[in-house]
């Protein structure tokens, strides 16, 4: 049995192709901002769910992030793990805003205090060439906190 793609994998796909990338991330608090930069490449797998490979330049690094769309529970779904933690991340939830410009992936990992916390993960298009992904997590006073951008552009 073969699935068909729907319109929110074929959003997906949008990610495709190789990109570089420049972050800002809070390392924790009272430490200062870290800023990175580095490539990814995305592909599709069956146009159903797509793969994304990152090498961070500095310091030295590596991501996979897999997203996807489950038409059962009518959500997007996914993972992320990365070579300087051992958290595996589970996107479960995730919902596209109704201009289709904004993925907002829901986690739960572990917090700066030894504890957990909720996170969002937010992917914007901003063009066909450019898109953010930036990170929040819950605070216990029920703000989110932003702690992480990240601007890709696509290569030409």
């Amino acid at each position: 049995m073969t699935e068909k793609p729907l319109p929110e994998h074929e959003w997906l796909q949008k990610l495709v192709g190789e990109w570089t990338f420049e972050a800002d991330c809070e390392m924790g608090p009272d430490q200062p901002t870290q800023k990175t930069s580095g490539t990814e490449t995305v592909r599709s797998l069956g146009g159903l769910w797509t793969l994304a490979d990152g090498h961070v330049s500095s310091p030295d690094g590596e991501m996979t992030m897999t997203l996807g769309y489950d038409p059962a529970r009518q959500c997007f779904v996914g993972t992320f793990i990365a070579s300087c933690m051992t958290h595996l991340w589970v996107y479960e939830g995730g919902t596209l805003d109704t201009a289709q410009r904004v993925l907002t992936l829901n986690a739960e990992g572990p917090d700066f205090t030894g504890g957990t916390a909720k996170y969002h993960d937010i992917i914007e298009l901003i063009s066909d060439d450019e898109r953010t992904l930036s990170s929040e997590m819950l605070r216990p006073d029920g703000t989110w906190h932003r702690f992480m951008t990240t601007r890709y552009r696509r290569k030409r």
